[in-house]
């Protein structure tokens, strides 16, 4: 849940949303006189607006399936030329590469790219960044406990300066990795898999990850067709990624329920 904005003065914080705002508004009083008095002209306006829209829709399908394809190597690859131009590249590169490779259980590569991450001031600022993607590395690496430490102090620290919506968005990833924590370490609590599910839905680069979780807290509860449904769609995970074995053990625990639905109804039922 996001809180609203708090009523206060105008601050720097509000000024791209009163921007956009007045830039909107103009636009769209520009855009009514136009279509009185030149409504060809309009149409065309129209037709370019739609196809900038559908394209940038487009974009955003594809980008969305690559994350959830489970090619790290791919996804990698598409983010090499913006990689190059991040600021404080030395720190932020490899820590964005780990984030990745972690996100798809390639723990060993992930490792190897932190240490490869320049230690300084951006690495000092990226503290919460790099306790998100050590709690996934220490799930992964069976340290339940670490993982379960590394996620709150995450949720210790104090929220970014942002909007409301930024703000919703941390505090989601925040309770997020606390409960795909608890859920390898089978100390869920209530409401963890609601906002697993919610954070798969939300961010594509950790959905397999809170869907496996969400998996686990679901065969606790002793829903296993519902564990099942979580993993529909799932990559084939190479070897070297833990999310292999982590698919391998619920497919195996969920099979009964999969048996079950597949055989033919019994003579006389």
């Amino acid at each position: 849940m996001v809180d609203p904005a708090p009523d206060g003065p105008f601050s720097i914080e509000r000024l791209p949303r009163a921007l956009g705002f007045v830039v909107s508004a103009a636009l769209g009083a520009l855009a009514l006189r136009v279509a009185w008095y030149r409504p060809l002209v309009a149409v065309a306006i129209l037709g370019a607006a739609g196809a900038f829209l559908l394209g940038r829709w487009v974009g955003r399908r594809r980008r969305r399936r690559l994350l959830l394809s489970g090619d790290v190597d791919a996804v990698l690859a598409r983010w090499s030329q913006p990689l190059r131009r991040v600021p404080h590249r030395e720190t932020m590169g490899p820590l964005m590469v780990a984030t990745a490779l972690a996100a798809y259980g390639r723990v060993a590569r992930a490792r190897e790219a932190l240490a490869h991450a320049a230690r300084g001031a951006a690495w000092e600022a990226a503290l919460e960044h790099r306790l998100f993607v050590d709690a996934l590395l220490l799930t992964f690496e069976g340290d339940r406990h670490g993982a379960i430490e590394s996620a709150s102090r995450m949720a210790r620290l104090p929220l970014p300066r942002a909007d409301a919506a930024m703000q919703g968005r941390v505090r989601l990833l925040r309770a997020a990795i606390g409960a795909f924590a608890r859920a390898f370490a089978h100390a869920s609590a209530p409401g963890d898999r609601g906002v697993l599910e919610l954070a798969s839905r939300v961010s594509p680069l950790v959905s397999w990850p809170m869907r496996y979780a969400a998996a686990v807290v679901a065969i606790d509860s002793g829903d296993l067709p519902g564990a099942r449904g979580l993993l529909d769609g799932a990559p084939a995970w190479p070897p070297e990624s833990a999310l292999r074995a982590f698919h391998d053990e619920i497919a195996a625990q969920v099979a009964p329920v999969a048996d079950a639905d597949a055989a033919p109804p019994a003579a006389g039922a």
